[in-house]
């Protein structure tokens, strides 16, 4: 396993702090819009997705995993299904732990 350049976990809201790194975050999707995906982050603020999503169908909820380039969209490289019902809480939770007191655990 690389570890040489981990995804940070965020939100919407954590987002623009990583401008141009390497995130992760799980949405809801909204809908999509010609090769682009709207969704809601965790924190329940309009977020999107660029890049080619999956051959596959979406579920509800997915993760994506790709650099942030902008402080609202991310461009994927990796998607995963996450299916269609999930705890936004405490995924939501995660993401202030991994970008706060316990930082050092995830990166």
């Amino acid at each position: 396993m690389d570890t040489s350049n981990p995804a940070v976990f965020v939100n919407m809201e954590l987002l623009r702090m990583y401008v141009g790194r390497k995130v992760r975050a799980v949405i809801r999707v909204i809908r999509s819009e010609g090769g682009v995906i709207i969704g809601k982050s965790t924190d329940e603020q309009q977020l999107v997705i660029k890049g080619n999503p999956p051959a596959f169908p979406l579920t509800t909820f997915v993760e994506v995993i790709g650099i942030a380039d902008s402080n609202q969209s991310i461009r994927a490289e990796i998607w995963t299904n996450f299916g269609d019902t999930f705890d936004t809480y405490a995924y939501n939770q995660l993401c202030r732990l991994a970008n706060g007191e316990y930082k050092h655990f995830f990166l």
